[in-house]
Order: structure tokens, then C-alpha cells, then sequence
């Protein structure tokens, strides 16, 4: 007679309050994202209107207390608006969770007995690093460094009490003063992924797979052109803990500078990559022509762009014909050539260390201008 009751005292087979236990059934319902539905997270521009809060009206009273009749004005002045400020924050990756309407938290209205109103708080909106304020066309900020601030929208200062007024000629002042508004702007951010190294090239070429083979970071890969939709950064880790950034730019193609494929909208965030890794896919006939596209490309979007340090990647050695191609390539074309195959991870080695290189070479160039170069 007791099994039922037996049964219903059991506990479990696993807990339900445990954190842990929660965790891992919430990591095996999750599935991966595919390229084209992470497209929809990922928004590299953004029209935003910010409003500083409005500021406290000043205070209006008098003081009042038994056997003092004319205690004089009290009124408190009006605390001011909160701003709202632009935060560079190295953990967020897209705008998408940027909204298009701040406004800051308004000041609080003076009190009696000379009490200042509070200020309004200040309204704090967390963008990624490499994010440009842009007003009317023209840039008011660029926020490159981590933690770095940008105030987008003033808050208005708070009215005068009546206690402000107070004067030898006006020993009862009634005059107070409202709280001003806020300062109200249009502002358009414009996200320009900040790396050390870009990898660039054609659609197919073997840039994801690339940057698979050196990092940690998964994009999709696939057979068909323009599989990487949205730029993907990768970070590459050294012995002595330093960490290169390398950027996975979209494929480009010809025409890329008259916004023709992806265009100009992902050609701006090869402005931001320090130097350069053209990837080539060694098993088309004449893959030199491959890098002179992607240089004429680069030098129409801006002037001086293609010729940052940068290094020639032969990728698909693993092929028969890229073999042949290879020999006519390192004849053809000035640059350093690196060959190696991303599918097989064959010659990665060599490509890891030149990449140190030019990064040191960054490092000690901002150094010696007296800039400080970006860590990641």
C-alpha cells in the first residue's frame, strides 16, 4: 500500500534547481545559427535619435518655522537631465542591439529648505568597438579604444529656485526658473569592424575556411559563392599570450567600389585592418589576375588603401593544378607568396609566423609615433 506513495516521495532523476543541470539542457536544445540567419543579427549601421533629459524646475517656497515670520526664499534649484552617451564596449559585435530612440532620465524639481533637486541619470548605450558617429554627413566621433565615451546628447540644466534670486533690493523674490530640455540629435552610426589583418578576396577563394584553420571562430562554409554575408573576426593566440585579430571580409568582386555584389558596404571595413592578407585560389587559370582585381578594387574605394604591408596567399596547394599555377604566380607578382591549403592545414606554419611579424612591425611603428597600437 505504500509503493504509490514511495513513488510520488522519489526525487527526480536530476535536479531541478540546479544551475548546472539547467545549463547543459539549455546547451543541447541550442542549435546553430546558419550565415544567412545570423545576417539578421548582424546590422553595421544605424539611425538613432538620442534626447538629453529635461532639466528640474527650480523651487518655489518660503521658509516657514514658529516665532520666525519672514524666514526668506528656500526654493532649491532644479537637478539636471541625464545624458546619453555612446560607450565603446569590446564585447558587442553588431549594432542590432542598439535601438533607435534614447532619451536620458530627467532632473527633479527643487524643494523647500534650499534642497537641490537629483539629477536625471545618465543613459549609457553599449556600442562595439570601431562604431563612427556621424551627423549630417560629417563624423563627430569614432570610437576605437575600449571604454571609450562619446556624449551624443546633452541634458538640460536645471531651473533656478526662487532662492537664487534673492538680492538686497528683492528680499521676497517669487520668481523661479523652469528646467531647460534636453538637446535633441539625429545620429547615424556606422559600424567599421577594427582588426589587425583583413583576409581579402574573391568569392570562393577559401577566406572562411582560412580563418577556421587559425582560430576559433566558425564561419559557414560552403561550395557556392558569397557564403560569409557579414564580416567575421577571428583571433590568432601566440606563445607569449599576444592575439592578432584577423578579419574575414565578404568576398568581393568586380566592381565592388561602384557598390556592385556586397559593395561598399563591406568594403569599409577593410579601412580599419592594418595590413592586408589576399587570399587567391591557386587552382583558377591566372591567379595573378585575382590580385591585381582586388588592388584595383581597394585603391578606387580609397586612395592608398591597397598599399598597406600585406602578404599573397596561394590557397588550394592540395590541388594538381594549383601547383602549376603556383610557379607562374611567384613569377607574375612582386609580393611575398605564401602557399598553403586551408582544407588540410598544410604549410599553416609559415603563415602564422609572418602574421607575428607584421604585427610586430605594427606594434613598434604606433609605438615610435607615440600612439598606443590595438590590443585585443
Amino acid at each position: 500500500p505504500w509503493k504509490p506513495l514511495l513513488l510520488l516521495l522519489s526525487p527526480p532523476a536530476f535536479s531541478t534547481s540546479c544551475a548546472r543541470c539547467a545549463k547543459d539542457r539549455r546547451l543541447r536544445q541550442k542549435r546553430a545559427i546558419s550565415e544567412r540567419q545570423l545576417t539578421r543579427y548582424f546590422v553595421d549601421q544605424r539611425k538613432v535619435r538620442v534626447v538629453g533629459g529635461q532639466g528640474g524646475d527650480g523651487g518655489h517656497s518660503f521658509h516657514s518655522e514658529p516665532r520666525k515670520v519672514f524666514g526668506g526664499p528656500d526654493g532649491g534649484n532644479g537637478g539636471d537631465g541625464g545624458h546619453v552617451i555612446f560607450k565603446a564596449d569590446q564585447q558587442m559585435k553588431s549594432l542590432s542591439s542598439v535601438f533607435r530612440f534614447y532619451q536620458g532620465f530627467h532632473g527633479e524639481r527643487g524643494g523647500s529648505k534650499n534642497c537641490y533637486g537629483a539629477n536625471g541619470a545618465h543613459i549609457y548605450v553599449k556600442v562595439p568597438v570601431g562604431t563612427l558617429v556621424k551627423e549630417d554627413g560629417e563624423v563627430v566621433a569614432d570610437l576605437t579604444q575600449h571604454g571609450e565615451e562619446y556624449i551624443a546628447a546633452h541634458g538640460g540644466a536645471g531651473g533656478r529656485g526662487n532662492r537664487f534670486f534673492l538680492s538686497n533690493e528683492n528680499r521676497a523674490p517669487k520668481l523661479f526658473t523652469p528646467g531647460e530640455p534636453g538637446q535633441e540629435r539625429v545620429l547615424h552610426l556606422e559600424l567599421k569592424t577594427t582588426a589587425h589583418a583583413g583576409l581579402v578576396g574573391f568569392p570562393n577563394a577559401g577566406k572562411s575556411s582560412l580563418l577556421r584553420a587559425i582560430s576559433r571562430a566558425k564561419p559557414a562554409v560552403a561550395a557556392y559563392p558569397f557564403t560569409t554575408l557579414n564580416p567575421h573576426v577571428g583571433i590568432v593566440h601566440y606563445q607569449d599570450y599576444e592575439q592578432v585579430a584577423v578579419a574575414d571580409i565578404p568576398g568581393l568582386i568586380k566592381g565592388a567600389h561602384q557598390n556592385r555584389g556586397l559593395g561598399m558596404a563591406f568594403l569599409k571595413h577593410i579601412e580599419r585592418c592594418r595590413f592586408l592578407l589576399y587570399v587567391l585560389d591557386l587552382s583558377v587559370p591566372q591567379p595573378w589576375s585575382q590580385l591585381q582585381d582586388l588592388k584595383y578594387e581597394l585603391e578606387a574605394y580609397e586612395k592608398g588603401l591597397s598599399e598597406r604591408p600585406c602578404v599573397v596567399i596561394g590557397n588550394k596547394v592540395d590541388l594538381a593544378q594549383s601547383r602549376i599555377n603556383l610557379a607562374l604566380l611567384r613569377e607574375q607578382v612582386a609580393e611575398r607568396v605564401i602557399a598553403l591549403s586551408a582544407l588540410t592545414g598544410e604549410n599553416l606554419e609559415e603563415l602564422l609566423l609572418h602574421l607575428r611579424e607584421l604585427y610586430d612591425t605594427y606594434v613598434k611603428t604606433e609605438q615610435s609615433q607615440g600612439q598606443s597600437p590595438v590590443k585585443w
